[in-house]
C-alpha cells in the first residue's frame, strides 16, 4: 500500500536531514499540535489578508480616476451603470439558486459525516457534520465573493479605461485596466489563501494533521461547485449574447460589433463581466485551492511537507505584489497595427519578477524546513520550477496557435475565402493540433515530478501544480485585464468617442484577446495537475492493497470509459445550452430591428442603414434599441441552463462511487481527466483561433467582405468552444476529484458493491431530477423555456 511506502520515505528524509545539515525550522519539535499548525498555516493567512489589504488599496485607486463626466461624456457613465446593473441582477439571480443548493448540502454533510465520522474515537465526534458543513458554506461563500469582487471591480474599470484612453495616452489606458484587473487577481488569491489557512487552523483542535487537513476537501468541494455554476451559467449568458449580436448585428445587418443600435450589445457586455471575469474569478479561486490541498493532503503527518505548499502560496502572493509595479509601456496605440509583442512584454515583465522573486524565495523555503544538504527538498525545489516552466510553457504554445501573427490562425482567415465551412474545418483542425504542445509538456512534467520525488512522487507532482499557480495573483491580473479591456472597447464605440480613442482600446482588446487565450491554456494545465494530485489524495483515503486499480480490472475500466464519456456530454449540454438561448436571442434581435420605432414612426433598421453609410443621426431621429429585454433574456436562459450540466457533473461521482465502489470512482477520475484535457485544449484553442482570425479580419480591413463574414461566422462558432465548454471542462475534471475526496472517508476500506443501496438512491434521485428538467424544457433540443417564457 501507499501509505507505509510514504511513512517510509519521511523516516529517510528525517534521517538523511540528521546526518547532514539540520533544517532551520523545526517544525517536528514543537510540542503543542495546535500551535504547529499556526505556524505552518499563518504566513499564509497574513499575506492573505494583506492581500486584500492591496486590494482596498487598487480599489480606491480605480475609483479616484477620472469618469465620463469629467471629460465632458456623461453617456460613457451611464452606459457604464446599465451594463454594471445588468451584471448585478444575474449574479443576485443566480446567487439565490446557488444559496438553496448550498444550505442543501451542508444538511447533507452534516447528516452523513454525524453518523460516520472522520474520527470516531474523538470525544467531540458528533462535531465532525457541523465542521464538514462550515468548511463547504465558507468554501462556497468565498468562491462567490471571489467572483462578485472581481465582476465589480471591472465594471467600474471599464469606463475609467475608456476615459484614459480618451483624455491621455495608451499606457493610461493599460495601467488602468491592468488595475482592475489586479483588484480581481490578488482579491480572489487574498480570499482563497485567508480562508484555506483559516480553516486549517480552525479545524485543528482535537484533531491530527492529516484528519485537520481533511476538512480543507469540504471547502474545496464548496468552491468548486460554485465555480461549475459560475463559470456555466456565465458562459451560457455571455455567448448566447455575443452570438446572437454577432450573427444578427454584423453578418445580417452589417453593423459594428458594439454598434448602440444592436439590442444584444449590452447584453453581450455584461456577459464579459458575468462569464469572463465573475466565472473566471471562482474557477481560478477553486484551482489555487485545489492545488494547495492536494499537497496538503498527501503531506500526511510530516508538518514541513504540510507548511511547504502553504508557504509557497504565501511567497507566490509577496512576488506577485512585487511584480505588479512593473507593468507599464511606451508603445502610443495603433489599434490593430500596434506592436502587440512589446505591448505584450508590458503585461509579460510583472510576470517574469514574480516568478524570479517567487523562485528565489522558494529556495529560502527549502533551506529553512528541509535544510541547505537535505537532498529531497532540493528534489521538490525542482518540481516546483518544473510546474512554474510548464505553465510558461503552456502559455507560450497556445500564443502560437491563436494569435493571428502566427500561420495557424493565418490559416484560418485565408480559408474564409471559400466561405465558413472551411473556416471552422481549419480551426477545427488547429484546435485539435494545438493540444499536441500542451500534452507533451504536461507529461514531461508529470514524468520528471514523479522521477524527482522518488518514494513520494505524487507529492512531487502535487508540488508542481502549487508552482504553476505560485503567481496566480499577478497573471490573473493579466487574464483578468482582457475583459476590462474589451468593454472599454465597446463603451467607446457605443458613446460615439472618436477614432483615435478606439485606436487605443483596440490596441488593448487585442492584446487581451492574446492573455485570454494564454490564460485558459494555462488553467488547463494547472487543472490536470491538480486533478492528478487530489486522485492520488483520494487513493490514499481509500487504503486498498496494492493492485486494487489495475486498468485491466473490469470495474476499473468500466469506471475509464464511463469517465472519459463525462467531458464530451458535459461539452454536449454546454454547447446545446448556448445554441437555445442564443436563438432567442437571435429572434428577438430580429423583431426589433422590424418593429422597433421612434415617436416618428422611424423604425430601427432605418436608423441602422444611415449610420451604417456614415450619416450622423440627429438625436431626435434617432431609434434606440430595448436592451434590457435581451439582458433578462440572456438571464433567465443563463439560470436555467446552467442546472443539466451540474446535475451530472455532481451525481456522477457520488452515484458511482457508492453504487458500484470506490475502484471503479478511482477509473472514472482518470478516464474524466485524461479527456477532458485535451477536449478542453481544443475546444479553448479552437475558439481563440477563430476570434482572432476574425481580428485579422479587422486589421486588414475586410471585415466587411465575404472573408470577414465568413470569419464571423466561425468566431460564433467558437465562442461558446472557447469562454463556455472548454473552460467549463476544467472545473468539471477538478469538481469530481474534489467530491471524490470529501466523500472518500465514507467509501474508506469499502468492496465493491458494498454501498450499492445508497448508489441506486443517488441513481433514482438522479433519474428524477433528469425527468423534472426535461418536463421543464431546461434538458431539450428545443428552443430554452426561459427565453421562449421570457
Amino acid at each position: 500500500m501507499r501509505a507505509p511506502v510514504a511513512a517510509v520515505a519521511l523516516a529517510a528524509m528525517s534521517q538523511s536531514g540528521a546526518a547532514a545539515a539540520e533544517p532551520v525550522l523545526k517544525l517536528g519539535e514543537i510540542e503543542d499540535d495546535f500551535v504547529r499548525m499556526i505556524v505552518c498555516a499563518a504566513p499564509l493567512l497574513v499575506v492573505g489578508l494583506l492581500s486584500l489589504v492591496f486590494v482596498l488599496v487598487l480599489r480606491a485607486k480605480l475609483k479616484a480616476k477620472k469618469t465620463g463626466k469629467d471629460i465632458g461624456h456623461p453617456k460613457i457613465d451611464y452606459l457604464a451603470a446599465k451594463v454594471k446593473s445588468g451584471a448585478l441582477a444575474f449574479l443576485k439571480e443566480e446567487y439565490k439558486y446557488l444559496s438553496a443548493y448550498v444550505l442543501g448540502w451542508a444538511v447533507i454533510l452534516i447528516v452523513l459525516f454525524t453518523a460516520d465520522p472522520k474520527k470516531p474515537e474523538a470525544d467531540d465526534a458528533w462535531s465532525d457534520g457541523i465542521r464538514s458543513a462550515f468548511c463547504m458554506v465558507l468554501g462556497a461563500f468565498l468562491s462567490g465573493l471571489s467572483g462578485f469582487i472581481g465582476m465589480t471591480v471591472a465594471t467600474d474599470g471599464n469606463v475609467r479605461t475608456t476615459v484614459a484612453c480618451a483624455s491621455g495616452s495608451l499606457n493610461d489606458g493599460l495601467r488602468v485596466a491592468f488595475t482592475a484587473g489586479a483588484a480581481m487577481g490578488f482579491g480572489v488569491v487574498g480570499l482563497a489563501a485567508a480562508g484555506l489557512s483559516l480553516v486549517v487552523i480552525v479545524m485543528k483542535p482535537n484533531r491530527g494533521q492529516l484528519e485537520t487537513v481533511q476538512y480543507t476537501h469540504s471547502f474545496g468541494f464548496g468552491a468548486s461547485s460554485i465555480a461549475l455554476f459560475a463559470r456555466v451559467a456565465g458562459g451560457i449568458y455571455t455567448k448566447a449574447a455575443d452570438v446572437g449580436a454577432d450573427l444578427v448585428g454584423k453578418v445580417e445587418a452589417g453593423i459594428d460589433e458594439d454598434d448602440p443600435h444592436n439590442p444584444a450589445v449590452i447584453a453581450d457586455n455584461v456577459g464579459d463581466n458575468v462569464g469572463d471575469v465573475a466565472g473566471m474569478g471562482a474557477d481560478l479561486f477553486e484551482s489555487y485551492i485545489g492545488s494547495i490541498i492536494g499537497a496538503a493532503t498527501l503531506a500526511k503527518e510530516s508538518p514541513q511537507m504540510l507548511a511547504f505548499p502553504l508557504w509557497l502560496g504565501a511567497i507566490g502572493l509577496i512576488g506577485s505584489f512585487i511584480g505588479f509595479f512593473f507593468v507599464r509601456t511606451k508603445e502610443e496605440g495603433n489599434g490593430k497595427n500596434t506592436n502587440l509583442t512589446a505591448l505584450m512584454f508590458a503585461l509579460e515583465k510583472g510576470m517574469y519578477i514574480a516568478n524570479l522573486i517567487f523562485l528565489v524565495l522558494a529556495a529560502v523555503l527549502v533551506i529553512l524546513l528541509f535544510g541547505p544538504e537535505e537532498e529531497m527538498g532540493w528534489r521538490f525545489y525542482g518540481c516546483v520550477i518544473v510546474g512554474l516552466v510548464a505553465g510558461m510553457a503552456i502559455g507560450k504554445g497556445t500564443e502560437f496557435f491563436t494569435s493571428f501573427d502566427y500561420g495557424p490562425t493565418i490559416s484560418i482567415k485565408d480559408r474564409a475565402r471559400t466561405g465558413p465551412a472551411t473556416v471552422i474545418i481549419q480551426g477545427m483542425g488547429v484546435g485539435m493540433v494545438s493540444t499536441i504542445l500542451p500534452t507533451i509538456i504536461l507529461v514531461v512534467a508529470i514524468v520528471i515530478c514523479n522521477e524527482l520525488g522518488g518514494e513520494l512522487g505524487e507529492y512531487g507532482i502535487a508540488l508542481a501544480a502549487v508552482g504553476m499557480l505560485g503567481t496566480l495573483a499577478v497573471s490573473l491580473s493579466t487574464d483578468a485585464y482582457g475583459p476590462v479591456a474589451d468593454n472599454a472597447g465597446g463603451l467607446a464605440e457605443m458613446a460615439g468617442l472618436g477614432p483615435e480613442v478606439r485606436a487605443k482600446t483596440d490596441a488593448l482588446d487585442a492584446l487581451g484577446n492574446t492573455t485570454a487565450a494564454m490564460g485558459k491554456g494555462f488553467a488547463v494545465g494547472s487543472a490536470v495537475l491538480t486533478a492528478m494530485s487530489l486522485l492520488a489524495a483520494f487513493k490514499d483515503q481509500l487504503d486498498l492493497p496494492d493492485g486494487s486499480f489495475d486498468v485491466c480490472d473490469p470495474l476499473v475500466l468500466a469506471g475509464l470509459l464511463l469517465g472519459a464519456m463525462l467531458p464530451f456530454l458535459f461539452g454536449a449540454l454546454t454547447m446545446l445550452s448556448v445554441g437555445k438561448a442564443a436563438g432567442a436571442i437571435i429572434k428577438e434581435v430580429r423583431r426589433q430591428f422590424r418593429e422597433v420605432r421612434n415617436a416618428k414612426g422611424v423604425p430601427l433598421m432605418d436608423a441602422i442603414k444611415r449610420a451604417s453609410a456614415g450619416e450622423t443621426i440627429p438625436a431626435d431621429e434617432d431609434v434606440h434599441p430595448d436592451s434590457d429585454r435581451c439582458v433578462a433574456l440572456a438571464a433567465r436562459a443563463a439560470i436555467r441552463e446552467m442546472l443539466a450540466p451540474a446535475l451530472f457533473a455532481l451525481f456522477a461521482p457520488l452515484s458511482i462511487g457508492f453504487a458500484v465502489g470506490p475502484r471503479c470512482l478511482m477509473g472514472a477520475l482518470a478516464g474524466s481527466t485524461v479527456s477532458g484535457c485535451p477536449l478542453a485544449l481544443a475546444m479553448a484553442n479552437a475558439g481563440g483561433a477563430w476570434d482572432n482570425a476574425k481580428k485579422l479580419c479587422e486589421k486588414l480591413g475586410v471585415k466587411r467582405d465575404f472573408v470577414g463574414r465568413a470569419c464571423v461566422v466561425g468566431d460564433t462558432v467558437g465562442d461558446p468552444f472557447k469562454d463556455t465548454s472548454g473552460p467549463a471542462l476544467n472545473i468539471l475534471v477538478k469538481l469530481m476529484a474534489v467530491t471524490a475526496l470529501t466523500i472518500g472517508p465514507l467509501l474508506r476500506g469499502r468492496a465493491d458493491w458494498e454501498t450499492w443501496r445508497i448508489g441506486a438512491a443517488l441513481l433514482a434521485a438522479c433519474a428524477a431530477s433528469t425527468g423534472a428538467l426535461v418536463r421543464s424544457g431546461a434538458l431539450s433540443w428545443g428552443t430554452s423555456a426561459a427565453a421562449v417564457a421570457a
